[in-house]
């Protein structure tokens, strides 16, 4: 089956539960992450990005973004996710 990607960026400040909560809601939602990296900032910042393959999920794109903006209000932070297909246009030569 061919992956479909998109890219998820969570940001706020530092606290339990963040990578919990955000991997925990791609899992109830068939979603399989292929890449994370996340790093505290020397002010307390939390950045996390994410790669994740939808190709199998049991949402909608939109269902997706709704759904990780609740879970983002919930922790107070902001969750972005964009469809692989936008990434690569707005970074084409």
């Amino acid at each position: 089956m061919e992956r479909e990607q998109v890219f998820i960026t969570v940001i706020g400040m530092d606290r339990k539960g963040i990578v919990a909560s955000v991997s925990s809601y791609l899992y109830e939602q068939n979603i399989n992450i292929v890449d994370i990296n996340q790093r505290i900032m020397t002010d307390g910042y939390f950045v996390m990005t994410m790669l994740a393959d939808i190709a199998e999920a049991d949402i909608s794109m939109e269902q997706l973004h709704n759904g990780l903006e609740e879970t983002g209000k919930r922790m107070n932070m902001k969750i972005q996710v964009q469809h692989e297909n936008i990434f690569k246009m707005m970074h084409r030569i």
